[in-house]
């Protein structure tokens, strides 16, 4: 059997995916291929260097908004007046990856290791499996308009790649046709039951990527079919928490674990078990 975690995209409600390998790990859960989106290629590059989700949740406390969304103000002008593509410069963001990531390259990762992003100019999904670390799960975390599209290397040839999200935010038959034949899925969820509109327009444009992509991963579950074992760890809901808003990591990791006990010791997962047809190449 092959174990694949699947880890989707959510900006700072990336800390709920943490909680949930924290309940994994403590169930013996073992991952032996893990396939990340966007925050989830952050959590997965963790992991897939061998390091524990406990350790994970000591980093995320540490994380502030300006680690990853830095506010400038010259460059936001820039790019409503149309002189600039996106909101935020990548280089916090890169700064961080290059303090936390524990490999340098993704082939040197401990757990085979897949970097889902998009072509910025086709919209084609594209696989990372080898190259510079730093710059995959760049790209992979670049939501257009927000981040600009990072430059990476794919197979000899130079990509211009944007957030994986955009065109897969649970890449589970990624996994599958990796070789996977048992699939958890640990998503971020979204901030459901809002009681108002996010205030900022960064905040305003993550949530609604996160309700679009939310309800297309719901209309693929129950559209799609798959042949094997997956296991949908239910992630807190609500989560009242802005998907740039990083004060909240700790409470959300606590109760990500707790929700993901109480399923496994319930006797979830039965895997739901769907067949899975292949598209055409």
């Amino acid at each position: 059997m092959t174990t694949a975690f699947v880890l989707s995209g959510g900006a700072s409600l990336g800390s709920i995916q943490v909680g949930m390998a924290i309940a994994l790990a403590d169930s013996g859960i073992v991952p032996d291929l893990i396939v990340g989106t966007s925050v989830g290629a952050i959590n997965g590059a963790w992991l897939a260097g061998g390091r524990s989700a406990a350790g994970l949740a000591e980093v995320w406390p540490t994380l502030r908004r300006d680690d990853l969304f830095p506010t400038k103000p010259l460059l936001g002008l820039r790019a409503f007046l149309g002189k600039s593509s996106h909101f935020v410069p990548d280089t916090h963001l890169r700064a961080t990856l290059e303090m936390h990531l524990p490999f340098e390259r993704i082939e040197e990762a401990i757990i085979p290791f897949i970097v889902v992003t998009a072509d910025a100019l086709s919209g084609e999904e594209v696989l990372i499996t080898e190259g510079n670390a730093v710059d995959a799960v760049t790209a992979s975390a670049s939501l257009p308009a927000i981040f600009p599209p990072a430059r990476v290397v794919v197979n000899g040839r130079e990509r211009l790649l944007v957030d994986g999200a955009v065109i897969n935010n649970t890449p589970i038959t990624t996994a599958i046709e990796a070789g996977a034949t048992d699939v958890w899925v640990l998503s971020t969820g979204y901030s459901c039951d809002l009681v108002e509109p996010p205030r900022t327009a960064i905040a305003a444009a993550l949530h609604a990527v996160s309700l679009m992509v939310q309800r297309r991963f719901v209309l693929e579950l129950e559209a799609n079919t798959y042949g094997v074992p997956i296991h949908l760890i239910p992630p807190p809901c609500p989560v009242l928490v802005s998907p740039i808003d990083f004060s909240h990591a700790t409470e959300l990791i606590e109760s990500a674990a707790s929700t993901a006990r109480t399923w496994l010791a319930a006797g979830e997962p039965v895997a739901q078990m769907i067949p899975h047809v292949r598209t055409p190449d």
